[in-house]
């Protein structure tokens, strides 16, 4: 009796807490999330998940207007909500019935910050940009917000991003170190000429080509890709049986077989006592593909033999080699004391005491390059040997002569495969950290990329303005698409010649066709012996010059001179510049340089060129009828036109002759 009017009370309430649906929550993408920023002006996208079939409401505080939809089937959710003008903070509320709410919410100017290592490239780790330091410790901007897509790839398009720390973070010494220093650079000066609030998204790979940033919608439209694009198709239908990691750890299982430095899984390139008198020379810091070992992807041996003082014996040690692209194995006098998979992290290994004695040591380093550059390329002052204990004392520095040794070149049945996580697929990096950012209101985007393109620079004539005009058809909008030309690089040619980068450019410099986009010109801040160079400081300005100027109407001069027309006068040619402002000049003092000339036999000399008014006329006595003329058309020119306004002149060529990149 007693238990059936304990049933009888209970059956009620179970039955309503059976009717209750299981507790659910809004949840977001993690590009939505406290300290965010919101573009001002606009109806603002925001998206996420809650319960199937159920109401949504956000309620915004600039206006406490609230907003309400019904989530669909899978418990999908948009709602388009109307910003104001620049300010804050704000805060979000949203909730299905039960509520979330997102706090330190800013209105601004929102950038998109993309491209390979020179956009992705930090403040300090591998970047180390010019000042770096300071940098780091005057970054104070709370009204600067940052957010780091995490690097990720896909074969299909994701719909969500993972990032870096966990969403926005507010500008500060603390969370600036690993973001982009251009992105943060550009940010800074319009923060400092528009003084509102600017939310900078960096979403960057290093060592990255275009087509792996474009949708396979747009790359069907090219035919070149169209077997890379298959590939990836097929990539996405045996998603998760990994057939290519299986042909890729088949292929590691050849390469380790086909090095000539490792016999019976000794390395006996290694050896201390290894007779390597036979092996050639190499000045070390370097590129190698900048040395002796041109278009070389594959493995090469280095040596290199030092003396230990008395009193280091029996001491732990630092060996510091700095960065390596890509991969490296290091010993010591035969035995290994370390290994990096990663182009970009400082290579820093401790030598037990018990390895090291008096007298001759000997450093071996293997490493591995699976395209561009490879070596052991970093700073002079960071390639050293010192104790340990106590690093400030007198190091051993290594730079200078190594030997080095070939020993598997990646072609033919060693061409190595695409990795299962290879970024430089097409459209991987697209679907996996462009499409999940779709559709996000933002003002315009960033772009550094091209290195990974130059060999294929007659090509990215077509691919780049493609991929712009593939992200302006996402966001059905032609925003604006601001870019960085090639910096100066690599040795400098004594005479005139063919140039895979200058190339590039040019097919950069044409892009300024598509409408609404601007070039920033720094083929006077790289570096010679650095792909990634340090002053990002002027990067970042000069395409925050372009912002202003033409996304924000501030009367900014953007743009160094670019070529516009000639005409052949007699014995000479005749240039005419557009972006001309406060007349042309040398940044130096100094006569022009940069200049060759041709005539109708094609081959081109250094040329005399002066300036007249805004116009610049070139010539050469050896030159009777000339009908072309080059501008800093080389990997690392000498050029030193600029305009009053001490932006330089875009390289630039009047001819079309058959490009060394073109098919």
């Amino acid at each position: 009796m007693k238990n059936n009017f304990i049933l009888k009370i209970m059956l009620p309430v179970l039955i309503c807490l059976l009717s209750v649906p299981a507790f659910s929550k809004i949840v977001l993408p993690e590009i939505f999330s406290d300290h965010m920023v919101l573009q001002q002006q606009t109806e603002a996208l925001i998206w996420g998940k809650a319960t199937p079939k159920k109401n949504v409401r956000l309620v915004t505080s600039w206006d406490k207007q609230t907003y309400t939809t019904l989530s669909d089937a899978n418990g999908d959710w948009m709602i388009k909500v109307k910003t104001p003008s620049a300010g804050g903070p704000y805060s979000i509320s949203i909730s299905d019935g039960n509520e979330l709410i997102l706090k330190d919410i800013l209105i601004g100017e929102v950038w998109i910050c993309s491209g390979q290592s020179n956009m992705e490239m930090p403040f300090s780790g591998w970047g180390k940009i010019l000042d770096y330091e300071n940098e780091i410790a005057s970054a104070n901007y709370p009204n600067i917000r940052l957010l780091h897509i995490s690097r990720a790839t896909s074969v299909k398009p994701e719909t969500d991003a993972k990032t870096e720390l966990n969403g926005w973070q507010v500008c500060s010494p603390a969370t600036i170190p690993n973001f982009s220093s251009v992105g943060y650079f550009f940010g800074r000066e319009l923060f400092n000429n528009l003084d509102i609030p600017i939310g900078l998204i960096n979403t960057t790979w290093g060592g990255t080509v275009a087509e792996a940033w474009t949708s396979r919608e747009s790359l069907e439209l090219m035919p070149d890709f169209s077997n890379a694009l298959e590939r990836v198709k097929e990539q996405a239908i045996n998603e998760g049986k990994n057939p290519i990691g299986d042909r890729f750890a088949e292929w590691e299982k050849q390469v380790y077989s086909a090095d000539e430095g490792i016999i019976n899984n000794i390395p006996v390139w290694a050896a201390e006592d290894l007779n390597d008198t036979d092996w050639k020379v190499m000045k070390i810091p370097t590129l190698w593909e900048d040395d002796a070992l041109k278009d070389y992807d594959g493995i090469v041996w280095f040596r290199k033999t030092i003396d230990i003082p008395a009193e280091w014996k029996g001491k732990d040690l630092l060996l510091s080699l700095d960065i390596i692209d890509d991969n490296d194995i290091t010993f010591y006098n035969g035995i290994k004391v370390g290994s990096t998979d990663n182009y970009a992290l400082e290579r820093l290994y401790t030598v037990p005491g018990r390895l090291v004695k008096t007298g001759k040591a000997v450093i071996t380093v293997r490493v591995t390059d699976s395209g561009g550059g490879g070596g052991i390329y970093g700073e002079t002052s960071k390639i050293f040997i010192t104790l340990k204990a106590d690093p400030s004392a007198n190091n051993i520095p290594l730079p200078g002569d190594w030997k080095y040794q070939p020993s598997v070149k990646f072609e033919g049945a060693l061409t190595i495969p695409q990795t299962p996580n290879n970024p430089n697929r097409t459209t991987v990096l697209y679907n996996a950290m462009i499409n999940p950012l779709v559709p996000f209101a933002f003002q315009g985007a960033i772009w550094y990329q091209g290195e990974s393109n130059a060999d294929r620079a007659y090509q990215y004539r077509d691919l780049f303005p493609l991929m712009i005009h593939d992200w302006r058809k996402k966001w059905d909008r032609d925003f604006p698409f601001y870019f960085v030309q090639l910096a100066n690089y690599m040795k400098r040619d004594t005479e005139p010649k063919e140039s895979r980068w200058a190339e590039l450019r040019e097919s950069q410099f044409k892009t300024l066709r598509l409408k609404n986009t601007g070039m920033a010109v720094t083929i006077d801040i790289g570096d010679a012996d650095d792909i990634h160079p340090k002053n990002k400081q002027d990067v970042g300005k000069r395409l925050a010059y372009i912002a202003q100027a033409n996304t924000y109407n501030l009367p900014v001069v953007f743009s160094g001179p670019l070529y516009d027309n000639y005409t052949i006068e007699g014995n000479k040619i005749r240039i005419k510049f557009k972006h001309t402002e406060h007349g042309l000049k040398t940044n130096d003092g100094k006569e022009l340089t940069g200049f060759a000339i041709a005539g109708p036999d094609h081959k081109f000399l250094w040329a005399n060129a002066v300036i007249e008014g805004n116009d610049v006329v070139v010539s050469s006595p050896d030159v009777e009828f000339p009908v072309a003329v080059r501008y800093g058309w080389a990997n690392n020119p000498d050029c030193n036109l600029y305009n009053g306004a001490s932006l330089p002149a875009s390289p630039f060529r009047t001819d079309d002759w058959k490009e060394e990149t073109k098919n």
